[in-house]
C-alpha cells in the first residue's frame, strides 16, 4: 500500500492497470470491464468512465502506424493488395486489442487525478 500523503503517478497506474489511488489494487475485473471497488483501498470505481476517449486514441496511434507502414510497403515493394490484406488487418486488430486495456486504464487514471466528473445540469 503506498504510504499517506504519497502520489500515485496516473500514468503508470493506468499503464500497469492499477487502482489510481492507491496504485495496488486490480482497475479492471475482466479485460475492460472496470471493478466496482479496489480490494486494496476501497475506492469506489463504480461510478468511473473513460466513454469513448480511449478507442478513439487507438484509432488515431494505430491508424498513423498501419497507413504509414501500408504506404511505405506499396511505395518500395509494390506487393499484390492480397498482401495487403494479410499484413495490415491482422497487425491493425492486434495493436487495438493490445492497446485498448492500457489506454482506457490511463484515461480512467487521468480523470481521477484531475477530478474530473460528467457535467450535471446545474454545471452547464
Amino acid at each position: 500500500m503506498t504510504q499517506p500523503g504519497r502520489s500515485v503517478n496516473p500514468v503508470v497506474a493506468g499503464l500497469t492497470c492499477r487502482c489510481p489511488a492507491c496504485g495496488e489494487g486490480a482497475l479492471f475485473d475482466g479485460y475492460l470491464r472496470v471493478s466496482s471497488r479496489c480490494e486494496a483501498c476501497g475506492l469506489d470505481l463504480a461510478a468511473a468512465d473513460s466513454g469513448d476517449g480511449p478507442a478513439v486514441f487507438i484509432v488515431l496511434v494505430v491508424g498513423v502506424i498501419v497507413c504509414f507502414s501500408a504506404l511505405f510497403t506499396e511505395i518500395a515493394f509494390h506487393p499484390p493488395v492480397w498482401v495487403h490484406l494479410i499484413l495490415w488487418l491482422p497487425l491493425a486488430a492486434l495493436l487495438t486489442a493490445v492497446l485498448l486495456r492500457p489506454f482506457k486504464g490511463v484515461m480512467l487514471a487521468m480523470q481521477f487525478h484531475h477530478k474530473a466528473s460528467e457535467a450535471g445540469h446545474g454545471d452547464v
